[in-house]
């Protein structure tokens, strides 16, 4: 890559209080790159994502940021969950979930201003979603509250994307506005780290990938690293079957 990483991890190793985690991290995400997170369920990959948040420890090798150390992450990053904790019969507009992308960079006791409400609707605007800013967030659909939560994190304006399995449950026409989405961010020059188990969204979007299972197997170039040997080694025990669109494995749940 020419230009410097937005994310480094030099043998970097996650590491949660109860001891469980991921390790042998060596890995980088340049400005404009998508890189694919791929693993068997507990494999580490939420764990890696928390860790590049600051939300589980380092506890070996090095992390860095572009502009400096981990300290550097502030304000830089934007998080799309698995799973969100927001009630959908709380009485609130998509406009305003979205609006909670900004609520870090207003601080406390600010009310939000013209460049607040112009990145919540160019956030909305990235993920085709404008029309329904006003529509309470509980009446969306899963696919559209999905979206929308992905515009909460844009409207952080942030350097580096981390998303957890954003493909489950969404219906085609979702999964074509959310490809189309990574897309435009990368032309941005967003970086993107996506857990997924999906081998079509690591060869339509993604740039390279990395393997992990406790451990990191494997990273590369797509075509290099999907591979039906390195799939089936980081899926160890369970039968994989591989083709151009999809992993399929057996009892896998996708996390």
């Amino acid at each position: 890559m020419t230009e410097s990483p937005v994310l480094r991890l030099s043998g970097a190793a996650f590491t949660h209080p109860g001891g469980s985690g991921v390790s042998g991290l060596d890995l980088d995400i340049a400005p404009g790159e998508a890189v694919a997170l791929i693993g068997p369920n507990g494999a580490g990959k939420s764990t890696l994502l928390n860790g590049v948040l600051g939300l589980v420890p380092l506890t070996a090798g090095t992390m860095q940021f572009a502009g400096g150390d981990e300290h550097a992450r502030n304000g830089m990053i934007g998080f799309l969950p698995q799973s969100t904790e927001l009630d959908g019969d709380f009485p609130i507009s998509l406009e305003q979930v979205v609006m909670q992308g900004r609520y870090r960079r207003l601080g406390l006791f600010k009310w939000p201003g013209r460049a607040d409400r112009g990145a919540v609707n160019a956030a909305l605007d990235a993920v085709g979603l404008v029309e329904l800013a006003k529509r309470p967030f509980g009446e969306l659909s899963g696919g559209q509250r999905q979206r929308g939560l992905l515009a909460r994190a844009l409207a952080a304006q942030p350097r580096l994307l981390l998303l957890d399995e954003p493909f489950n449950g969404l219906d085609q026409a979702n999964r074509d506005a959310l490809i189309a989405t990574i897309r435009a961010l990368k032309a941005t020059g967003v970086a993107i780290l996506v857990s997924t188990h999906d081998l079509e969204l690591a060869r339509v979007v993604c740039d390279r990938v990395v393997l992990v299972n406790g451990t990191q197997l494997a990273f590369g170039p797509v075509d290099d690293v999907l591979t039906l040997g390195n799939v089936q080694e980081c899926f160890e025990g369970v039968e994989v079957e591989i083709d151009e669109h999809t992993l399929v494995v057996p009892g896998h749940e996708g996390h």
